[in-house]
């Protein structure tokens, strides 16, 4: 990639590039994954995972909440079939690949319902496999990669507040933020100081923008670079026909030299201190007129005429997808959401109480205002976000762009990981 040509419109100078120092220790990485979901790019990410796995600590793989899918962790389970086959080629280049049986060992099912208003429940294989982790005699800290909700990791503070302070968490926001807003919501109220990223957006630089010319582009990576490329390889060129990676910058952020400081550039981005965590409640039906931020999280309050009928259920639906509400002691009823994206919303509840269900509103959200980034909050000491300065943005997809210049040499770095797949190291190689 031409870095000077893609910076100096900026008016920054050259970086240099971001890879993670041979000499820096490698860093433990655990990964929270929704696999199974209604996106691919999980699939996609967890093959890029793999192929670098020689270069991390790989403490643990959870399959996080999604639907009605109960056992998601057979995802992740065929995928290390893949791995195992490829596994003989992989070795001869480090000796740090984990075992294929390894892999299966820290395999863990997360749970399989969203956290009711709490923001917590019950304890899960995979919360319980957070807690242990984070609590190991290891002076690193524990990077958590949230590639879906973020339940498992509101559970396992609720259980053991002590972990906080070896949790390193880059949370893939924005869209999965709406499938986990009581965990979010719980995180955000009750563990402040919890060190995270919160990317709602710069992920999009991951497969938005960038070099996409030639065998760069999303759909011409794929034969180029993944098909024919062993099991790993293959598997990828069946998943779709594009790339998407949406969670691998997570990954790539670990990945750069200086991870403990997220100003600082890497393939995962940079990002600024977050300001307060934008938050709405509205007592009544909002209009359009009512603004919102964009990933705010909105709760809406219905407190309906009459009893409330005997396992009485209500979702609030929006985009044709449904939202559990859930019923206070008085007999409010509380709905959570967050806009994934700046535009007008509408929504209608669907309940099974007369005095709910048929019930309309809607608000507008904006994206957060640059200003915001020169107002961190006391109140979030480690919580970072994405950079509202418009130089960063792809679109309406804030820092994105502090992924997308790097779009080059992290598809090239991919390539030749996937190249180690369908044959063995020569003697030659370093």
């Amino acid at each position: 990639m031409n870095h000077l040509r893609l910076i100096l419109p900026l008016a920054l100078a050259v970086c240099s590039l971001p890879t993670l120092s041979a000499a820096a220790p490698r860093p433990r990485v655990l990964v929270s994954t929704d696999i199974g979901g209604t996106d691919f790019d999980d699939f996609q990410s967890l093959v890029h995972l793999l192929v670098y796995a020689d270069a991390v600590d790989l403490e643990g793989m959870i399959a996080s909440p999604w639907g009605a899918a109960r056992n998601r962790k057979e995802n992740l389970l065929k995928i290390i079939e893949r791995y195992e086959v490829d596994f003989p080629n992989l070795k001869t280049y480090s000796s740090r690949y984990p075992t294929p049986d390894a892999l299966r060992a820290l395999t863990k099912q997360g749970g399989t319902d969203s956290a009711d208003l709490r923001g917590w429940g019950e304890r899960t294989e995979g919360s319980d496999w957070i807690v242990r982790c984070a609590k190991r005699d290891d002076p690193r800290p524990l990077w958590l990669l949230v590639w879906g909700g973020i339940d498992d990791l509101a559970q396992a503070l609720h259980d053991d507040p002590s972990i906080k302070s070896k949790l390193r968490v880059y949370f893939i926001g924005g869209p999965n933020k709406k499938w986990s807003t009581t965990a979010y919501d719980y995180i955000a109220r009750e563990h402040r100081d919890l060190w995270i990223i919160e990317a709602n957006s710069t992920y999009y630089g991951w497969f938005e923008g960038g070099n996409q010319e030639g065998d760069l582009g999303r759909a011409a990576f794929i034969p180029a670079h993944a098909k024919g490329r062993g099991a790993l390889g293959d598997y990828f060129a069946n998943i779709a026909t594009n790339v998407k990676m949406g969670d691998t910058p997570s990954l790539g952020y670990i990945l750069g030299a200086l991870p403990e400081a997220p100003h600082s550039d890497s393939w995962g981005g940079h990002f600024v201190r977050a300001w307060e965590r934008p938050r709405v409640v509205f007592d009544r039906a909002p209009t359009a007129a009512d603004i919102v931020e964009t990933y705010a999280i909105v709760e809406l309050i219905y407190h309906p005429a009459g009893p409330t009928p005997a396992a009485a259920s209500a979702a609030l639906v929006v985009d044709q997808q449904e939202f559990a509400g859930f019923v206070d002691a008085e007999g409010g009823w509380h709905f959570l959401f967050s806009p994934k994206e700046p535009r007008s919303w509408s929504y209608a509840i669907k309940s099974s109480h007369p005095g709910l269900d048929g019930r309309t509103g809607g608000f507008t959200s904006k994206l957060p205002a640059p200003a915001l980034a020169g107002k961190p909050s006391a109140h979030f000491p480690n919580w970072w976000t994405d950079d509202p300065d418009p130089r960063w943005s792809e679109g309406v997809h804030q820092g994105a762009k502090t992924v997308s210049r790097w779009r080059e040499d992290y598809l090239r770095d991919f390539a030749a990981r996937l190249e180690r797949c369908k044959a063995p190291a020569s003697p030659l190689t370093p």
